[in-house]
């Protein structure tokens, strides 16, 4: 596949879709299997270069909401056949997650997930101290409650899943248009007409955006409110260990959010800043590690004491319940979107690929995906607060 520069985009096309991360490719796949092969995607640098750029994503189906437990587990079977369809290895390892649990109170909430999980076929179960420390050498069970361990779940390469659902889409006709930016969006009546981008003007019947932490300006560009803002999210790998690490689950710190796992030859350090203002700045910067180390040598003292080399930052696309946008716009039905994942797009991005195919196919999708429609955000009822979040 070939991510060339367009010159010029195609003239008119059944569907554009704005953005080529892993929601983009994935959406553009499911869309040519079932025959929509009229379709571009518009990406304004290179596929994956945003949000889906990380080096390692987590795959898991342990979340407290069960729609996300739906999404997050057909997502791991499809991840699991990918080399199959649409054809293309992605360096999954399955080595579980693990969440560290010290307060009662976690434990508690956490085995009323578990309890969900399981009534939808996911095999989590809580653990004791001694078990998560025999699953993660480099644990302390001091202070430590409990965990909650899933094994099917794991980690794998957002990059070369992009690349092969969208080396999939392209083999049967979609339009890769990568170094394309999106300028303005034609809207008559209530249907979205045209997109104009840097290299053209492309007539279209529908526009779905994938645009994760740029998706409020698409949005903007449309009218339809997408309550996105984006959150810049740091990690950082070790040097080369000697002897290697074990191999470990995705072990995650509920209470600090600092999580570690393998990496090719050392472990990847990943911690949410709870003072990181919002904003599209992707600058690394080492001090980070200062906020990592200080909260893990309480909880895997080990690993405050590692060499470490460099490290990336990213986006987080967040929405104000820290749960998905996906759905079709109220007063623009030929605007649909994918957006909002809040960390968790990599990891549902199969099934919200066939959830979007179907609304575009105006078929019942495998879940009803109604509650996470972006006009719950408008005075009503109230949210969906997923109680999982990294």
């Amino acid at each position: 596949m070939s991510s060339s520069d367009f010159r010029t985009v195609p003239a008119s096309a059944d569907v554009v879709i704005i953005g080529g991360g892993v929601m983009g490719a994935s959406t553009a796949f499911h869309l040519a299997e079932a025959g929509v092969t009229n379709v571009v995607v518009v990406e304004r640098g290179n596929l994956g270069c945003g949000s889906s750029g990380k080096p390692i994503g987590g795959v898991r189906a342990q979340f407290s909401d069960p729609l996300n437990i739906e999404l997050g587990s057909r997502s791991l079977r499809a991840y699991r056949d990918f080399p199959r369809r649409p054809g293309a290895g992605i360096g999954l390892d399955t080595v579980g997650y693990l969440f560290l649990l010290d307060s009662e109170q976690q434990a508690t909430a956490f085995e009323a997930g578990v309890e969900l999980q399981n009534s939808l076929d996911v095999p989590s179960r809580m653990i004791d101290p001694a078990e998560a420390r025999r699953l993660c050498p480099y644990v302390s069970t001091d202070g430590l409650v409990a965990a909650a361990y899933s094994p099917t779940d794991g980690h794998a390469r957002p990059a070369l899943v992009v690349q092969g659902y969208a080396r999939a889409a392209a083999r049967t006709g979609v339009t890769l248009a990568t170094h394309t930016a999106v300028l303005g969006l034609d809207t008559a009546a209530d249907r979205v007409v045209g997109v104009h981008t840097s290299h053209g003007r492309i007539a279209c019947s529908t526009v779905i955006c994938t645009a994760g932490a740029w998706s409020a300006h698409i949005g903007a560009m449309a009218g339809v409110d997408l309550p996105v803002r984006p959150v810049k999210r740091q990690l950082s790998f070790t040097a080369p260990l000697t002897p290697p690490a074990p191999r470990i689950p995705f072990t995650i710190d509920f209470c600090s959010t600092a999580y570690f796992h393998n990496s090719d030859d050392g472990l990847l350090f990943g911690l949410a800043d709870p003072g990181q203002e919002d904003g599209f700045d992707t600058t690394w910067t080492p001090e980070w590690l200062e906020l990592f180390r200080a909260v893990v040598r309480r909880r895997a003292p080990a690993l405050a004491e590692m060499r470490t080399g460099d490290g990336w930052a990213g986006l987080y696309e967040v929405t104000p319940d820290h749960n998905a946008l996906i759905g079709r716009s109220g007063h623009l039905p030929n605007f649909l979107y994918a957006a909002g994942f809040s960390g968790h797009g990599f990891l549902q991005a199969p099934a919200v690929g066939e959830v979007v195919r179907d609304l575009y196919l105006e078929r019942e999708p495998f879940t009803d995906i109604s509650p996470l429609g972006a006009d719950r955000f408008r005075p009503g009822p109230g949210d969906r607060p997923e109680a999982h979040i990294v």
